[in-house]
């Protein structure tokens, strides 16, 4: 990877370029030709993904800037980021398989001699703003520049908690590839990178960086960024293998039954990367809550205790109204039931699927709720109960 150039203060602020572009003549061709775009917008699988009625936003208003939820929401001290160095990152993986969560769902996967970065997000908020917005609850683990030569960045879809400017016009200044759902590409070129460095996929479509394989796989969410959301950029999950290794990133989605589907097509995965948290009442079917997201880890793996569970979209931002740290406590308590393997790194702590995994609770030391009793609740089976007026992909 040459000519990097790390993230610039200017491009903090706020331009235009910040929502992106829209999809356009044979891109837009392309997406029409699509199995999964019907009426105008990508459909999802398992029928509509709903959020609740518009009515319910005062409802989430309240809550989620009530001063005393707002308390529970952040750490209580300083978050503590593992210190990893470019030295650490250099030496090769013993086993192969390498992952560093660097907070979010930012992933970088060191995978058969390859490096894949996910949904790289070094940007302070999540927010085309640079002055309002979801704001880091800690640093990034280290500086973009130290990461080494990246082969592939993987991007799950267009949101800015996962496609971030600042960061990918970063990475536009190196020879590194992109792989992204079919119409995010249109964003990118905007942003500076070439389209001979694109790689666009529609789901179930593969492609090859050097010897991996990277499969776009479904996922139940949706797109956006700008002030018109036009639903025609898609999202994904994805199934990268190596000559010995399987990984599988979720991104964002809702439980549905495809996770089975998946992984029989593509798995077992050495490890998987599970988007648990944001989750809420109000939007139950395109966030995953633990349990949730545990079930689907086990589908990945044919029903069984396979692999090593990476819990991901946790701890960085404030997206939701649970406390900060309950997707990573409910995850320990739910992998500890089923007897599956999980991994909870502090932030940039690289760890081997294959070897010693990363397990003590850290974040009790800085969390408000120490004294919380920290019990789950009933869970209730995975449906889709939403009845509201407000659909995410699907229905017009």
């Amino acid at each position: 990877m040459s000519g990097f150039r790390s993230p610039s203060p200017g491009l903090l602020a706020l331009r235009p370029e910040a929502f992106g572009a829209d999809p356009s003549g044979e891109r837009m061709a392309r997406i029409r030709r699509s199995p999964h775009f019907k009426d105008g917008v990508f459909q999802n699988p398992g029928g509509v993904a709903r959020i609740r009625p518009s009515g319910s936003t005062l409802e989430f208003a309240k809550i989620f800037f009530d001063r005393d939820q707002r308390l529970h929401r952040a750490p209580s001290g300083t978050l503590p980021v593992h210190a990893t160095t470019f030295a650490d990152l250099a030496k090769p993986a013993a086993t192969g398989l390498r992952l560093t969560w660097l907070g979010h769902s930012s992933v970088l996967a060191e995978i058969d001699g390859h490096r894949v970065l996910f949904d790289p997000v070094w940007g302070e908020r999540c927010s085309p703003f640079p002055f309002a917005g979801p704001k880091r609850l800690h640093p990034v683990p280290l500086p973009l520049a130290e990461l080494g030569p990246v082969d592939v960045v993987v991007i799950s879809h267009d949101h800015y908690d996962h496609l971030d400017l600042p960061t990918i016009k970063a990475l536009a200044g190196t020879d590194t590839l992109f792989a992204v759902p079919l119409g995010v590409g249109a964003h990118l070129e905007r942003w500076g990178v070439s389209a001979d460095r694109l790689r666009e996929l529609d789901w179930h479509e593969a492609t090859k960086v050097g010897g991996l394989t990277l499969t776009a796989t479904p996922a139940r969410h949706f797109c956006g960024r700008g002030l018109r959301n036009t639903q025609h950029t898609l999202w994904a999950s994805w199934a990268v293998a190596g000559a010995e290794h399987r990984i599988y990133h979720s991104g964002d989605t809702g439980y549905f039954e495809g996770f089975k589907d998946i992984g029989a097509a593509h798995g077992p995965f050495d490890a998987t990367m599970i988007q648990l948290g944001a989750y809420s009442e109000f939007w139950p079917d395109i966030h995953m809550t633990p349990e949730e997201a545990v079930r689907a880890h086990l589908d990945l793996q044919g029903g069984r205790p396979h692999g090593v569970l990476l819990p991901i979209h946790w701890g960085t931002f404030n997206l939701a109204t649970h406390p900060w740290a309950e997707p990573a406590e409910w995850t320990k308590d739910a992998t500890a039931e089923v007897g599956q393997a999980a991994a909870f790194p502090r932030p940039g702590e690289p760890f081997e699927p294959a070897g010693t995994l990363p397990v003590e609770p850290w974040w009790r030391a800085v969390s408000a709720l120490v004294a919380h009793p920290w019990r789950r609740p009933e869970v209730p089976p995975v449906t889709s109960e939403a009845t509201d007026d407000f659909d995410l992909a699907g229905e017009r």
